[in-house]
């Protein structure tokens, strides 16, 4: 017999409070230049000739804010516990409305970016990789396998907030890259702006993702019995235990 778990309350969460208010200030600082729908207040420099790429990248903009502020919920521990129907909407909200249309754009405008080969390439995988996290999760939620459907979400979470990450490497590489300039680049600083660019947006979801797995196998606890690397299986992250598997398969 075993005892129930306990809910930790959020303010025991030492994260969850810091989490939320750097999305909120990293949304608060990047998208109202887009709600003016003036392309000189872009952020990004749409290509030239390109009519089609900035009402994309506003809508890219807006669906990926509903991802990012929709993706701390589907993590909070104790907001999936005590609010299961919550957990449940937001998550629709950030698989329909954020990661899905966000991510299908972000093909899109990865391609078309002016920083160079290297952020193409970094946003068109991240991209990729963030549908695809999102549409396994989406599926093992579907099939009732909890355990995995979370860690996908994990995954898919990670990748949404790889975003805010990035434009803190960007920085730091440009401090570090920019006495390099007149060598390293040969003067060019376009050339310097665009490595340290390339530099976030290839660490920063990378990071991420590490640190996304690397918390949770060390939340897995281990099986008492047989195999002791064997992990044991957690209780579903909505309360719902998973099917047990039919007799030669797995749950269907």
């Amino acid at each position: 017999m075993t005892s129930p778990r306990l809910t930790v309350r959020w303010w025991r969460r030492p994260w969850i409070v810091p989490l939320l208010l750097v999305v909120a200030a990293f949304l608060a600082f990047s998208v109202p230049p887009y709600l003016t729908f003036d392309p000189a207040n872009s952020r990004l420099e749409p290509p030239p000739g390109d009519g089609l790429y900035y009402p994309l990248l506003i809508a890219h903009v807006l669906f990926g804010t509903v991802a990012m502020s929709t993706a701390c919920f589907q993590i909070w521990p104790a907001f999936r516990a005590r609010h299961r129907r919550g957990h449940r909407i937001t998550g629709r909200l950030y698989v329909y409305a954020g990661a899905l249309p966000a991510g299908l754009l972000g093909l899109y405008i990865g391609w078309h970016t002016t920083a160079g080969p290297s952020v193409r390439v970094a946003n068109l995988v991240g991209s990729a990789l963030w549908l695809v996290t999102t549409l396994v999760g989406l599926r093992m939620a579907r099939a009732r396998r909890f355990n995995e459907h979370r860690r996908w979400m994990s995954r898919s979470v990670a990748l949404a907030l790889s975003i805010a990450l990035s434009r803190v490497i960007n920085i730091v590489a440009t401090i570090v890259l920019t006495p390099e300039t007149d060598t390293t680049f040969l003067g060019s600083e376009d050339l310097m702006t665009y490595s340290a660019a390339s530099i976030g947006v290839w660490l920063s979801p990378l990071l991420l993702l590490l640190l996304a797995d690397w918390l949770l196998e060390r939340r897995t606890p281990r099986a008492r019995t047989g195999d002791p690397t064997r992990r044991a299986p957690r209780d579903s992250p909505v309360g719902d235990p998973e099917p047990a598997p039919a007799a030669g398969g797995r749950p269907q």
